[in-house]
């Protein structure tokens, strides 16, 4: 068992809660799962078991295909095409690929409702904690620590609700709560500000009293995770206030590489490994483990079902989640010459072969012949009987269409998380990172670039991450290939969507608005996404984000 997962166990109503419920009946439910000092507060483990509830909707929105996951497969690298009636699913995955999702698609409503379930999870915990002092039954001095631990985790959800949704109600309060609670403004701009700026100073105000151990604090908010979310915070900042703020980019990023806390693995792999708790890489992850703390199910979701003698599995796989061809032609480059790991073969939008030089990164995806663990060609065609290739089994890069009918052996398979041998079940037991070291080197290096486009040390720290995997050094940084190197290195985590908008007007390839494979240009209003038609229809006093219908 991992020690990680020891503060998510604590028994909870809302553990893998299934959220039907609509967002103020969230924010204003009844105390449960009380702390009380006779049960609490002895110890620093006590605390810390006491906070799990607040942490328990990170497993729920990063390892669920209907929250976070879901909306990955708005940005271009990653795709789910329906296969007859396999992944048609009411249209869900075509519409937020094609970029005409709606306020009524359900992975939207369901990362908003588990987004402010961890909100009101930390509220909560915040009134009984404080409530425990107040009475005097709890050391001031001892709690603190924990009472900033929680600010600064509850901040991490608007955060990302700040990215998702834009303008959203701000709630600080567990006991006094609107029944319909409203945004900071009717409009947009002024509320996402207001978003933008709780945000900000909620996480400065933490960073004093934050813990710094990185080992005692793995899979927690600590001081280093609050750097980083602020860096990425200002990284995007004019995107979220119209005001550029690549300085205070650059000064958190820089807090976090000069601890010397964290560096980069020599095995770019390692970072996700089944047992990846300990990289020196890794800055916030969530522990998952297929017993106690299950969730994370890539395996299902990407692998087809004649690839499972691969890794020797015995539980489903669905042959849903893939890499667009485009982003696994990123990894060729034929303008590089074949270095250390030779030369691979791509294809092309029409079949059409490409040949270049490999960057290690392409380990994160699957294509290609399939074999047994013991060795044996797959010759299985069951689930593929419907492709012009049929048996035996072998993974392309090309993906024919996007619907009705995608070819089942067509497209990368998502292979950047371990797949353990032999493992039977619906849950994976690699922790799921959610910020890296080489993401904070690319987000100054990003920052430094924008201030001055010359700058050598944004070069540097660029050539850096790319030595790492194995390919030569850029000569120069442009919008092309800073935005392409960012997404081999962080390939399903999350950050695509972010920094396709952030690089929008940009000079050069493809951005968030712009037209991709199997997707028409879409429209400045769809870089957020809608506020859920559920949570309209509960609270007449939230505003539809513009260009929306109701």
């Amino acid at each position: 068992m991992k020690t990680l997962t020891s503060f998510f166990k604590v028994s909870s109503a809302c553990l893998l809660l299934f959220l039907t419920v609509s967002c103020d009946s969230l924010l204003n439910e009844e105390l449960k799962n009380e702390v009380t000092a006779d049960n609490y507060f002895e110890t620093d483990e006590q605390f810390v078991s006491a906070m799990g509830d607040a942490y328990n909707q990170f497993a729920q929105t990063y390892g669920s295909n209907q929250g976070l996951g879901a909306l990955m497969v708005a940005a271009d690298d990653f795709v789910v095409p329906q296969k007859g009636a396999d992944w048609e699913d009411g249209g869900i995955w075509i519409r937020l690929h094609r970029h005409t999702y709606t306020s009524n698609d359900p992975g939207i409503d369901q990362t908003w409702q588990q987004l402010f379930a961890g909100v009101s999870s930390a509220n909560r915990l915040l009134f009984q904690f404080q409530d425990l002092i107040d009475a005097g039954e709890v050391s001031e001095e001892l709690a603190v620590p924990f009472l900033t631990e929680l600010r600064a985790v509850r901040a991490y959800y608007y955060y990302i609700l700040l990215d998702r949704f834009g303008n959203v109600p701000i709630i600080t309060s567990f006991e006094d709560v609107p029944e319909n609670p409203s945004q900071p403004s009717s409009d947009f701009d002024a509320g996402r500000q207001a978003v933008f700026e709780f945000v900000e100073s909620e996480l400065l105000a933490s960073l004093d009293n934050l813990e710094t151990d990185v080992v005692s604090t793995r899979g927690r908010m600590n001081k280093w995770v609050a750097h980083t979310t602020l860096a990425k915070l200002y990284l995007n900042a004019e995107v979220y206030t119209g005001e550029p703020r690549w300085e205070d980019a650059i000064t958190h990023a820089n807090a976090v590489i000069e601890s010397g806390n964290y560096t980069l693995m020599a095995n770019y792999s390692d970072n996700f490994t089944v047992d990846n708790n300990d990289s020196p890489e890794n800055i916030f992850l969530i522990p998952y483990d297929k017993v106690f703390l299950p969730g994370f199910n890539l395996h299902l979701m990407t692998l087809c079902p004649s690839c499972k003698p691969v890794y020797g599995m015995t539980g489903g796989a669905w042959a849903g989640f893939q890499a667009t061809t485009d982003f696994y032609n990123l990894h060729i480059d034929p303008e590089i010459n074949p270095g250390p790991q030779g030369t691979v073969v791509g294809l092309d939008e029409q079949g059409s072969e490409t040949t270049g030089t490999l960057d290690e990164r392409l380990n994160n995806l699957i294509v290609g012949p399939q074999f047994s663990i013991e060795g044996e060609r797959i010759v299985d065609g069951a689930a593929i009987s419907e492709d012009p290739d049929g048996p035996p089994v072998t993974l392309t890069p090309y993906i024919n269409e996007l619907e009705p009918q995608a070819l089942r052996q067509s497209g990368a398979r998502v292979g950047k998380y371990q797949f353990e041998i032999g493992l039977t079940g619906n849950n994976m037991s690699n922790s799921f990172v959610v910020q890296r070291y080489s993401d904070v080197l690319l987000t100054k290096a990003e920052a430094l670039w924008r201030l001055n486009p010359g700058s050598s040390e944004a070069l540097m720290l660029v050539n850096e991450v790319r030595a790492r995997s194995g390919v030569d050094a850029f000569s120069e940084l442009t919008a092309d290939n800073l935005l392409e190197e960012r997404a081999r290195e962080t390939f399903y985590e999350l950050v695509r969507r972010q920094d396709l908008i952030r690089f929008q007007g940009k000079v050069g390839a493809t951005r968030y608005n712009d037209p991709w494979q199997f997707k028409d240009t879409s429209e400045e209003y769809r870089n957020v996404f809608p506020i859920p038609l559920s949570q309209l229809e509960a609270n007449a006093n939230l505003v539809q984000n513009p260009g929306y219908a109701q």
